[in-house]
């Protein structure tokens, strides 16, 4: 492990997140409305430490090691999200705690979208718009976007981005050089970012809120500069648009880079995880509209399709987005929608939770257990899209299964030895784990009555749920550190 090299990384990803303190200035020079000096004070801070660390070392050429990448990738989105809570923290207009601060950052960057924030359509257009950046940049990772330049430095960038990049199987490329496979992430995300602002501005949102609300919808996010959520514009063309980019953004982007360059949508329907993940927003809308039409939650059989499906699409994907508060509907429905949140994504996508992927493992894994029951001797492969998933993939599926409830567990215990009642401590760690943002009892409305302490054990939370448990798991285990 070569700690100068890892120190180079670090200088680099904090010139990277002083550059991002640059546009929410700019737009509080447009509206005028306060708060430019911390983003210019956070410009000046971030570039200053970062600028030392990586001109320091910038002679430092070596190897990265899989198991540095490691290290890199855990470290960078702790030190990254401490990074972005800085302007968050020197704001006169916010007055926030460290705390507060960094979980508003670390929210963001790892597309949880929980807030603690309240009164947001009064915040400034800088600090609103710098939430929703924060969001869009984490979507892909500021890991995968150094992963462009990385190679230019002669530093291997594949070890981070298999350490980086989410779902179980991580050796698949776009492009025979990483370099080129994420620039072409890069370019597939914001073509359709710009997309999906172009479709708000139409239907309705003003240019600001367009922008605004495509970079955390195609980031699955969940974050919004006003307090209503999607509930502030009341327009069911706006929630349709919503929808749709919210479904397109948690399908894996491979998918979409395959079609792109196929020319044709022929290539999602071959892929059986994209099929199953279409097919689940499906029936989870079906069972959402249909207990909110028998509850009699809604108004009429169209609001209970309108206001289910997407409720339904909004937490299935983790995007977070509400337009009722979901979390005071009658029935189960409520504990449902948070269900629905844990299978999340497809692997390779802005999503969150468990993804589609693991859980068509998990099932086939389930079924082929019961066959050998019926036939001992019998030889069973699990298969997906027609080709034989290795044991490897398996091994690692199980293993983050039971990570994934281990965490639960110790998330919810910690929570409620912080205070919290059962529901928001279970419901809370659900959804800061699955990066979906809102969940049930306190922490419904928002995170602003959580405890100072619960609120870093939702942050370790959320930053485990983003880098997918494994790459900070493996940074506790002692062998790690032997040399």
């Amino acid at each position: 492990m070569n700690p100068r090299l890892i120190a180079k990384i670090i200088g680099l990803l904090l010139l990277v997140s002083s550059g991002m303190m640059l546009p929410p200035a700019v737009v509080g020079m447009i509206y005028q409305d306060g708060d430019i000096i911390p983003f210019l004070e956070g410009f000046l801070f971030l570039a200053l430490i970062g600028g030392s660390l990586f001109f320091t070392y910038r002679h430092i050429y070596a190897e990265l090691k899989i198991r540095s990448g490691f290290l890199v990738v855990g470290s960078s989105w702790l030190i990254v999200g401490l990074a972005g809570a800085v302007p968050l923290y020197a704001s006169d207009f916010l007055d926030l705690s460290l705390i507060d601060a960094i979980f508003e950052s670390i929210s963001g960057l790892t597309t949880t979208g929980a807030t603690i924030l309240t009164n947001i359509d009064d915040l400034p257009h800088s600090v609103k718009f710098y939430r929703q950046q924060m969001q869009w940049f984490g979507g892909m990772g500021i890991i995968v976007l150094a992963v462009a330049v990385l190679p230019m430095l002669r530093i291997g960038g594949m070890q981070i981005y298999k350490a980086e990049t989410p779902g179980p199987m991580k050796d698949q490329k776009l492009t025979p050089r990483i370099t080129e496979t994420a620039k072409a992430l890069w370019y597939i995300y914001l073509g359709i970012t710009i997309t999906c602002a172009v479709c708000y501005f139409m239907a309705g949102m003003s240019l600001f809120d367009a922008i605004c609300h495509a970079f955390s919808t195609i980031s699955i996010g969940g974050f919004s500069p006003h307090d209503a959520s999607m509930g502030y514009f009341n327009n069911a063309l706006i929630e349709a648009i919503a929808v749709i980019f919210m479904m397109i953004a948690g399908i894996n982007f491979a998918s979409h880079f395959m079609a792109w360059k196929a020319a044709s949508i022929r290539t999602y329907m071959l892929d059986s995880e994209v099929r199953v993940f279409l097919g689940f927003m499906v029936i989870a809308s079906i069972l959402t509209s249909f207990q909110l039409y028998v509850t009699g939650t809604a108004d009429s059989l169209f609001e209970s399709i309108r206001q289910g499906t997407f409720q339904a699409v909004s937490v299935g994907t983790t995007a977070g987005f509400t337009t009722e508060p979901f979390y005071l509907w009658a029935g189960a429905l409520p504990i449902m929608l948070m269900l629905f949140s844990t299978i999340g994504g497809c692997a390779g996508s802005t999503g969150g939770g468990f993804k589609v992927i693991r859980m068509i493992l998990l099932f086939k894994m389930s079924m082929r257990e019961l066959y050998r029951l019926i036939h001992p001797h019998g030889k069973y492969l699990v298969k997906i899209n027609d080709k034989t998933v290795n044991y490897r993939v398996l091994d690692s599926v199980s293993a983050f299964f039971v990570q994934f409830l281990f965490l639960l567990c110790v998330f919810s215990i910690l929570l409620a030895a912080f205070g919290a009642d059962l529901t928001t401590a279970f419901s809370s760690s659900l959804a800061c784990l699955t990066n979906l943002g809102p969940a049930l009892g306190e922490a419904g409305p928002h995170y602003a009555n959580i405890s100072e302490g619960g609120k870093w054990v939702l942050s370790l939370a959320m930053i485990f749920g983003r880098l997918e448990l494994f790459t900070l798991f493996i940074l506790l285990i002692p062998a790690y550190w032997e040399f």
